[in-house]
């Protein structure tokens, strides 16, 4: 889709809405995530975050953006995004990723967690742990007012490489306020000191996506779920992140 050029600046009214609307899907993740064991599928888990976001006064961000199914896009180990909630029965040593947004008052959070299935092998523990903390430390260490995007990306291309995986180039973050997708695009690879400067005051969701084996995906049959070519692993952590003029803060 289109993008404006230019990033979304948010109002201190329009901050507070934003706060609460991420803490309805922090809150949301954290609890779909616990509920995560073999033998549920993924519709169930879809299912109960719908349920914890509407109690909450929360819209379920991505049921029915551009024909997409779910509440939340749930990928099943070399499923890398877009995994369509179905009646897939998770299974004893499985990841899943749990990529939801909310709406509140018209203004969309985005974030993804990726969840253990039961007896999970220590060296994929590891690849989950090593994306998890690319994604905080691209945080911590990166993202300020005036940063380039081409900083972020470059870090966190850099760092999943050191600790043994790939970022999958196609896939990127993104703005976000009024719409779910919007300028600029983050991407997981790239050249420091390039790319747009991020304004003071705006909002963009960062999301390493990360693979064990070859970078090259494909769309499968039902048009949403990307998977990769290989068939190995695949791995997903994001969260919006606001840039304010004394930290950044992680909306969701």
């Amino acid at each position: 889709m289109p993008y404006d050029r230019q990033c979304q600046i948010f109002s201190e009214e329009q901050r507070q809405s934003l706060r609460t609307g991420g803490a309805i899907l922090r809150d949301c993740l954290k609890h779909v995530a616990g509920l995560v064991r073999p033998g549920l599928t993924t519709l169930d888990l879809d299912r109960a975050a719908e349920t914890f976001i509407r109690d909450r006064g929360g819209l379920p961000a991505f049921k029915g953006y551009q024909g997409f199914p779910g509440t939340l896009c749930t990928s099943v180990n070399d499923e890398v995004v877009h995994g369509i909630p179905s009646d897939r029965v998770l299974l004893d040593g499985d990841i899943v990723s749990l990529d939801g947004g909310v709406i509140f008052d018209g203004l969309y959070t985005d974030a993804c967690t990726t969840a253990a299935v039961g007896n999970v092998k220590p060296a994929i523990r590891r690849f989950m742990e090593q994306v998890e903390e690319t994604l905080e430390a691209v945080i911590r260490d990166v993202v300020r007012s005036g940063v380039r995007v081409g900083d972020i990306s470059a870090f966190i291309e850099q760092r999943l490489k050191k600790g043994g995986c790939k970022a999958v180039p196609v896939l990127t973050g993104h703005g976000l306020g009024d719409t779910l997708h919007q300028f600029p695009d983050v991407p997981n690879v790239g050249k420091a000191g390039t790319g747009p400067l991020l304004p003071l005051g705006t909002m963009i969701a960062i999301e390493p996506i990360a693979v064990l084996g070859s970078t090259e995906v494909r769309t499968a049959d039902d048009g949403w779920t990307v998977v990769t070519r290989d068939g190995s692993l695949a791995c997903h952590y994001e969260h919006s992140v606001l840039i304010l003029a004394d930290r950044v803060e992680s909306i969701a």
